[in-house]
């Protein structure tokens, strides 16, 4: 057997290889992969890479820690943490969750807790309102109101409070105070409070 490439393969007239006018070269053809050149003789490919990357943009933070990528022709290994189920609970009215940079299984959930949970019933809520779902009931208790009038004013303190009976005073009238004033004999007035 002679040392001869054969690029072009005819059979009674009919050709059935011709490799003449292929292009391919070990540094076009993937890394270990093998093939005939032009001439029919084989090649090993040479090429260890099988995509562009000129165009990626990611940095390692957007990468899963971990895990490589290849970016502009450079291998790059992430550092973006998996976080999985990520849960949280909110406790206050203005109370908010930080969600935790990384990755995310989507599995997550952020709620109310579990403390302020049962606190949102309807004999809690204002009867019509509605909270979360839940409409209020709550109504409020009896009250009894007193309004106080003609109260005498004194020269020391005084506290004003509501009789036996009652809950809170609406109104408070305090009479005013009584001056005279009286001419006296002698020249001048006399004040009496």
């Amino acid at each position: 057997m002679s040392d001869k490439t054969y690029a072009k393969v005819i059979l009674n007239g009919t050709t059935y290889i011709d490799l003449t006018s292929d292009t391919i070269a070990a540094g076009s053809l993937l890394y270990g992969v093998t093939a005939h050149d032009h001439t029919g003789a084989a090649i090993v490919g040479e090429c260890t890479y099988d995509a562009d990357t000129s165009d990626g943009t990611a940095v390692v933070g957007e990468i899963l820690a971990s895990k490589t990528a290849y970016v502009n022709g450079t291998k790059l290994v992430g550092t973006m943490p998996n976080r999985g189920a990520v849960t949280g609970t909110i406790s206050t009215v203005a109370g908010t969750y930080t969600i935790p940079q990384g990755c995310h299984d989507g599995s997550g959930t952020v709620g109310i807790a579990s403390a302020e949970q049962v606190k949102i019933i309807a004999g809690n809520i204002k009867a019509g309102v509605t909270i979360l779902g839940v409409t209020g009931d709550y109504s409020g208790e009896s009250i009894s109101v007193q309004t106080k009038s003609n109260i005498t004013p004194l020269w020391t303190a005084q506290q004003i409070t509501p009789d036996q009976g009652y809950d809170y005073l609406a109104e408070v009238d305090i009479a005013a105070i009584t001056i005279t004033e009286t001419e006296l004999g002698t020249g001048g007035y006399c004040v009496s409070i």
